[in-house]
Order: C-alpha cells, then sequence, then structure tokens
C-alpha cells in the first residue's frame, strides 16, 4: 500500500511503508530532463546532478560527503533521463535522520563552485567517450537520434562534449533555479520508517518553498516520419551492433499495456520469439532483444541485436519475418497468457525492494501525475487480447516508419539501404 500527499509547500510526497524490510529509502525526484534543455545547453541537466555531490557549506568536499553515508553503509546514488532527474539515499532504518539530513543539504545547500565545476567537465566528458566506445551501450542512442530526429528527445542525456567544455556557471544556476522548485518535486519514502518520525523529518529538511514560479512546458513529440531512416557508424568492431525502432505508444495511450506484451511476446524474454528463432534455433546472437524506450507522450519499440558481420543478413530477414507473423497471424491464448504472467510476475518480484517500489511509484507520479496499484495495473493486463495484439502490430509495424542504426566496420548505408528494400515489412 502506499499514499500521495501533498506538503506545504506544493511538493508531492509519496509514502511506501515496507515493514518486512529494515532498510529505507528517501529518493527524490525533480520532473526535469534533457528533454526540457535547448541545443545549447544539451547535458546540463546531467551536469547538475554531478554537481550536486561536490560539496555543501556543513560537508565541504564530496570526499566528507560520501564518507559520512560509507560509514553506515548507505547506498546513494543519482540519475537523470530524458523527463527526470532523482537522487536517493538507501541506509538501514536506524539512519534515517542521516539520510534526510544529507539529501537535503545536498540538494538546498549546494555550493556549485567555479573550481569544482572546471573540474567536473572533464569528469563528464570522459563518461560521454565510456559511452560512445561501447557500442552495446551506445546503439540505443543512435537509433534515438534518428527516430526523433528533429526533436529534444533525440540529444543524447549527458550532451556533446562542445556544451560540457564551454557552458558556464552562470547558465547551469539559472537552469537549475528554473527546475529545481518544489512543486516541480517529488518526495518518495519507501520501507521500514516510524511515521512520527517520518513527519518531524519532512517539516524539519523538506518544508521550504524554492524555486522560480514560472513552469516549463515540454514539447510534446509527434511522429512525421514517411519514409526509412538509416544511421551508420563505422567503427573497426568484430561485433555488429543492430537496432531496429519504429515510433510507438506513450505511456499515457491507452494502448500502452498492450504494447508491453508486443514486445514481450517478440523479444521480452528467453522463450520469446527472437530469443529462440535468432538465439537458439540459428545461432546468430548471443545478445537480441525487444523493448519500449518510454515517454509519458511518445515511445519508441526497439528491437536490438550483437550479431557477426556476414551473418546481419540473415539476422536482418529472420526479424522481418517474425514481424510478418504478427502482423498476418493472431498469436495463441496460450502465448498471450504466457506474456501476461511473465509481465504481472516481473513486476511483483521487481518491486520487492524499496528503492524500487518508491521509484516505479515516482515515475507514475512524473508521467501521470497520479499512481495506480500492482492490482489495477494487472487488470488491465488480464483485459487484452489476440485481436488487440494483432493490430497493434499492424499499428507499429510499417516499412515507411522503420529506423535502423548500426555500429560496425561499414563506410556507408549502402548495404543497408539494399537491404531494407529487398526485405520490406
Amino acid at each position: 500500500m502506499y499514499k500521495i500527499k501533498e506538503l506545504k509547500n506544493n511538493a508531492k510526497l509519496i509514502l511506501a511503508p515496507r515493514k518486512e524490510t529494515d532498510a529505507v529509502t528517501l529518493l527524490v525526484m525533480f520532473k526535469v530532463g534533457s528533454r526540457f534543455e535547448s541545443k545549447v545547453n544539451n547535458g546540463v541537466s546531467h551536469f547538475i546532478e554531478h554537481l550536486y555531490f561536490k560539496g555543501t557549506k556543513k560537508r565541504p568536499t564530496t570526499d566528507i560527503l560520501s564518507q559520512e553515508l560509507d560509514r553506515v553503509g548507505a547506498q546513494f546514488n543519482a540519475f537523470t533521463g530524458k523527463d527526470y532527474t532523482g537522487y536517493y539515499i538507501k541506509v538501514a532504518k536506524q539512519h534515517i535522520e542521516l539520510a534526510f539530513d544529507i539529501l537535503s543539504d545536498m540538494l538546498f545547500n549546494s555550493k556549485f563552485e567555479a573550481k569544482e565545476i572546471n573540474r567536473e567537465r572533464g569528469v563528464i566528458i570522459e563518461e560521454i567517450r565510456m559511452y560512445r566506445d561501447n557500442p552495446q551501450m551506445y546503439i540505443g542512442d543512435l537509433l534515438e537520434q534518428i527516430s526523433y530526429k528533429g526533436h529534444e528527445l533525440a540529444r543524447e542525456i549527458a550532451g556533446p562534449e562542445s556544451v560540457i567544455k564551454k557552458i558556464s556557471r552562470r547558465e547551469i544556476l539559472k537552469y537549475r533555479d528554473e527546475h529545481y522548485r518544489a512543486d516541480n518535486m517529488i518526495v518518495g519514502i519507501g520501507g521500514n520508517y516510524s511515521p512520527a518520525k517520518l513527519n518531524k523529518l519532512l517539516a524539519k529538511h523538506f518544508s521550504k518553498r524554492f524555486g522560480n514560479k514560472d513552469k516549463f512546458n515540454i514539447n510534446p513529440y509527434i511522429s512525421r516520419q514517411k519514409e526509412p531512416r538509416i544511421k551508420v557508424q563505422n567503427k573497426a568492431t568484430a561485433q555488429v551492433q543492430l537496432a531496429i525502432g519504429f515510433p510507438a505508444l506513450g505511456k499515457l495511450d491507452k494502448n500502452y499495456i498492450t504494447q508491453l506484451l508486443l514486445s514481450t511476446i517478440l523479444g521480452g524474454n528467453m522463450s520469446s520469439r527472437l530469443f529462440i528463432n535468432i538465439r537458439e534455433r540459428y545461432g546468430l546472437a548471443y545478445s537480441i532483444r525487444a523493448g519500449i524506450d518510454e515517454h509519458a507522450d511518445t515511445g519508441l519499440f526497439y528491437i536490438q541485436a550483437g550479431l557477426k558481420k556476414d551473418k546481419v543478413d540473415l539476422a536482418y530477414k529472420l526479424i522481418v519475418k517474425e514481424l510478418h507473423k504478427l502482423i498476418k497471424d493472431e498469436i495463441s491464448e496460450k502465448e498471450l497468457n504466457k506474456a501476461k504472467e511473465y509481465l504481472k510476475g516481473k513486476m511483483i518480484l521487481g518491486l520487492e525492494d524499496s528503492f524500487n517500489y518508491v521509484y516505479w511509484l515516482s515515475r507514475q507520479l512524473v508521467d501521470f501525475n497520479k499512481a495506480r496499484t500492482i492490482q489495477q495495473i494487472q487488470k488491465d493486463i488480464d483485459k487484452i487480447t489476440v485481436k488487440q495484439i494483432q493490430e497493434l502490430a499492424k499499428e507499429i509495424f510499417k516499412q515507411e516508419k522503420l529506423n535502423l542504426a548500426i555500429i560496425g566496420p561499414y563506410k556507408d548505408s549502402l548495404y543497408f539501404n539494399k537491404l531494407i528494400k529487398q526485405q520490406k515489412i
């Protein structure tokens, strides 16, 4: 069970008690990410996330801050997405006061010193290079660049090196003050805690108003794609990374659950169609999967595989064949029920941990401005029919909506232009 309330400063509060654990998680999320940025400040949301760990007046260095948390065996980190940024500390329940003290100190008293900003530029640039040097990690970014072409969602979360090198402290603070507002904040507490103690901690650490009052609206994404798109990154790799994408439904769409089941059936687990066919029967890939890049207003249905260069042609043909089957033939009730039980079971297992549970609820608030129970979502899963799966497959898998990203030893896209023309969806 959980409760959602509003604090006096207009921040949202999520209470997700779990008495069966001895841990507690404090998670603070802000509804801001890379899609709120412009071309000239792309990467600033992620940059700010880093800077909140660089010292406060009370804890002037990263070393002092981390030592306090390490002393009690805490787990702590932060993350930046395209729609949100989050900060969390997870501790044994007797250390809840420390978690509140440190996380609130970071968020409200960080110094953002010029010397730390300049030092962190190098750290972030190396993080950018790390992702770009790893084809399996970077192929998703490459696919998003062509799939969301011309929109903020096409930009990388960490931004380009050119922006990270030049963006000023003044620009960083201006962006922070625009988006880090009390009314744009979600405070989530999950795990084992005393309600009486919690109320005192919230009043002490998260009651003040802060940030500018002006609200910032995102630019919704609408796909206007009318022909296939291909992007090839030449890299001397032993394995080719291939990613296929189609514009898909957002989380607010009434058929979103149907889309989750479709991706599960196609490539969501080790008994999915792509895994059995591409890996088990033909032995073409170690890793192959399907999934959804999710946002409230839109989505990207993707298929990703790591392949030997001389097997790319065959693998692509087999993937297209599986898409044809989903479009032309209704799946069996047995296969649909298997996918439903998989989704429901995965959800339950994934939410056992206090952090995962409060993060899941917070994401719902970001996307829907409300949260639903596991039981409500499971009921929606059970309602989906084989006909709905087929109709959605027809809607999503279209040749003119195809996006293809490749990382491997190719100088241009000529080979893949020919391939997608020969093997039409």
